[in-house]
């Protein structure tokens, strides 16, 4: 069994706030907007978390480079989507945790050249930090906001140390 990260209830809280600009309005308008904030900043590598968001991407032509989802959506299961042209990794990461298998599953997608689907067993909400936390700068991390739309996350330098600082509390169990 691979190692475990459990999130505290505490640490839950900071996920409940928006981690970059956030897009309100229906699935078409979030997905207009975010097409337009695609074409100005020209990301150099797309990020999807969610199975909501990473349908809406790719059916708006959208197409992250990694898609990370857990075939639920507001915690009720969904049929399962496998997106066209995409490498399909399995990995379990239970609700409340990151799991080192999740984080080498992201690594490994980010570094690759293949558009990549991370299936995950379990929960891959909190997989979001791990994806912010790794990816090259000037990529683009989009999540779903439950009722309010969708989270788009510019990874920078700056954002890099966030997402360092509240991985390094939860790896340690410090607030």
């Amino acid at each position: 069994m691979s190692t475990s990260y459990v999130v505290t209830p505490e640490m839950l809280t900071k996920f409940k706030e928006p981690f970059g600009t956030l897009i309100e309005g229906s699935f078409s308008e979030t997905m207009n907007q975010l097409g337009e904030l695609v074409k100005k900043e020209k990301p150099t590598k797309i990020i999807s978390v969610g199975d909501m968001v990473s349908r809406n991407l790719h059916e708006h032509h959208i197409i992250p480079q990694v898609s990370i989802v857990d075939n639920q959506s507001m915690r009720k299961k969904m049929q399962p989507q496998i997106f066209p042209d995409k490498k399909i990794v399995q990995v379990k990461n239970p609700q409340g945790t990151i799991t080192q298998e999740a984080i080498t599953a992201i690594q490994k997608a980010l570094q690759s050249k293949e558009q990549t689907q991370i299936v995950v067993e379990g929960e891959e909400d909190l997989l979001t930090l791990i994806t912010v936390l790794y990816a090259p700068e000037n990529s683009m991390v989009i999540y779903g906001q439950p009722n309010k739309g969708i989270v788009a996350v510019k990874v920078t330098a700056q954002k890099k140390a966030d997402a360092e600082k509240i991985w390094n509390a939860i790896k340690t169990g410090k607030k």
